[in-house]
């Protein structure tokens, strides 16, 4: 286990979502809380190629393991598909350890000659962690509750942690209002939202 948190790369105080140099991550912003016990990811659902949006109802955030973590994706939705499925598989091989699957989905994904062409860049909660991983290697763990992807990623990121500080509203309602507040700024990112959290909310009662 030392050798996975060795691995895994504190994030800067810098108020900037976590880019890769290499990839110009455009159509998303996806959004990630944790308050009071609560983690909650938001992500938009415009998708955009070049100067036409081609869908607005695109569904960018997901759980995985039996419902126990959050994956969302800023990037090529086909890279990011593939990039779900070897994470899957790394979460079963590892009895859903969320760090430990993330240190290998990189090291796979900078090392295979096929995958480090993907494009993508995800998130991946737990109830514990927050974390960032992207095709050159890098495992991501912020230092505050809040982490921000994609091209409204900075508007998103700034808002949530100005609401964290100000507000004493829940994870989901903290990612609810920042994410349309990006999307208020950022050309590239809608308000057809969708938000998970964990624990799941309670099923309410039919009738």
């Amino acid at each position: 286990m030392d050798e996975y948190r060795r691995t895994v790369r504190p994030a800067r105080r810098t108020g900037l979502p976590l880019l890769s140099s290499r990839t110009r991550l455009r159509a998303t912003t996806i959004l990630v809380v944790r308050r009071d016990g609560h983690v909650a990811m938001g992500g938009d659902g415009q998708v955009t190629v070049g100067d036409v949006v081609m869908k607005h109802t695109a569904r960018k955030v997901r759980t995985l393991h039996h419902g126990t973590i959050l994956a969302g994706f800023a990037g090529a939705v086909a890279d990011a598909l593939t990039l779900f499925e070897r994470f899957e598989a790394q979460l079963e091989k590892h009895h859903g350890q969320l760090r430990r699957a993330s240190v290998e989905l990189a090291k796979e994904w900078r090392t295979d000659r096929y995958l480090r062409r993907l494009e993508a860049q995800l998130c991946l909660a737990d109830l514990s962690q927050i974390l960032v991983v992207s095709g050159d290697g890098e495992v991501i763990e912020p230092d505050d509750d809040i982490v921000a992807v994609g091209s409204g990623g900075a508007f998103a990121q700034a808002a949530a942690k100005a609401l964290i500080e100000n507000t004493s509203l829940s994870a989901a309602e903290i990612v609810r209002k920042a994410m349309n507040i990006a999307a208020s700024l950022c050309i590239y990112t809608n308000t057809n939202i969708t938000i998970l959290e964990l624990p799941s909310p309670p099923t309410q009662p039919e009738g």
